[in-house]
């Protein structure tokens, strides 16, 4: 029977390295691949002390203690209503910074989901991913970034304007169309020409 040190219990997909029972004696440094490996050690009770090494080279930061639980792709999706081919473009394109990597999978922060809430608005709004882009750029508590939110509406206004000028026409003219008794569309005058 195994019992792994640190009560962990091998994790699918990671590599464990053995160490021979002629070096149970030797010292061995859990740290290797540059930083990125972590040492566990395990013991049996019929074949004596062995190390493992737990290989994580996908990790880009270690969680620390007092962190709030990172959110899974899945997770995050699930909360948010989008999809998780939506938020690896968010990251790819760098709406959404990229998250951190735990065992190979993306790990979010729970701000996140405030950033995402903030895209879906914003894109509600007519605002193309360039602009929401710069908007997000912004540092937290930044003033200029309101300013920044003032100038895209400004510029934003007109072709809003514009398009419910055009959709009033469209409505009038569908509203004709659904009115018309004309014997066929040469005759109609909803059709000039």
């Amino acid at each position: 029977m195994w019992m792994w040190s640190r009560g962990e219990l091998p994790a699918p997909g990671v590599t464990y390295l053995a160490r021979p029972p002629s070096q149970r004696g030797s010292a061995c440094s859990p740290r290797i691949c540059c930083g990125l490996a972590e040492g566990l050690l395990k013991t049996s009770s019929d074949r004596g002390t062995i190390a493992g090494v737990k290989v994580d080279l996908m990790s880009n930061r270690d969680l620390e203690p007092g962190d709030l639980p990172r959110l899974a792709i899945g997770e995050l999706a699930q909360r948010t209503g989008k999809r998780p081919s939506s938020i690896r473009y968010y990251e790819q394109i760098g709406l959404l910074p990229a998250p951190v990597r735990v065992a190979g999978q993306r790990r979010y922060d729970p701000a996140t989901v405030r950033t995402l809430a903030v895209i879906d608005t914003a894109q509600r709004a007519g605002l193309t991913l360039d602009e929401i882009k710069m908007l997000l750029a912004a540092s937290p508590g930044d003033p200029s970034a309101v300013d920044r939110l003032r100038e895209v509406a400004d510029r934003k206004l007109p072709e809003i304007t514009a398009l419910i000028e055009r959709s009033k026409l469209v409505r009038s003219w569908l509203e004709d169309a659904a009115r018309c008794e004309c014997p066929n569309l040469d005759q109609c005058p909803l059709f000039p020409g």
